[in-house]
């Protein structure tokens, strides 16, 4: 049974941190491309960073400079470290692994920005 599990959610005031984490079991970690989406109230699910099996990264415009997404193989977790919040940031982020037609989401984790 596939699982990603993710956690590290919460409110945060602007300008400052969290750091997600998406804990995966029931697949083979390494072999899967990994990525971070959000999706805002009224709003479309929208990439915000993805990772791929050999560690190549890529950012939407929004978060660049910002926001770090890394994977840890042996631990099989995704992490998504956000720096810099902004209201603007303000959804619910899901994990999410892809692997040819194997597409697999986790449950999200609620992640608002707000003083």
């Amino acid at each position: 049974q596939v699982q990603l599990v993710e956690s590290g959610g919460g409110l945060v005031q602007p300008g400052g941190s969290l750091r997600l984490s998406c804990a995966a079991s029931g697949i083979s970690f390494s072999m899967y491309g990994m990525g971070w989406y959000r999706q805002a109230p009224g709003k479309q699910r929208e990439l915000v960073a993805a990772i791929t099996r050999g560690g190549s990264t890529n950012y939407d415009d929004s978060v660049k400079g910002r926001f770090t997404i890394a994977r840890d193989n042996t631990k099989k977790t995704l992490y998504l470290q956000m720096n810099s919040l902004k209201p603007e940031d303000t959804a619910v982020y899901y994990c999410n692994a892809q692997l040819d037609r194997f597409d697999y989401w986790g449950q999200g984790t609620q992640v608002t920005v707000s003083s």
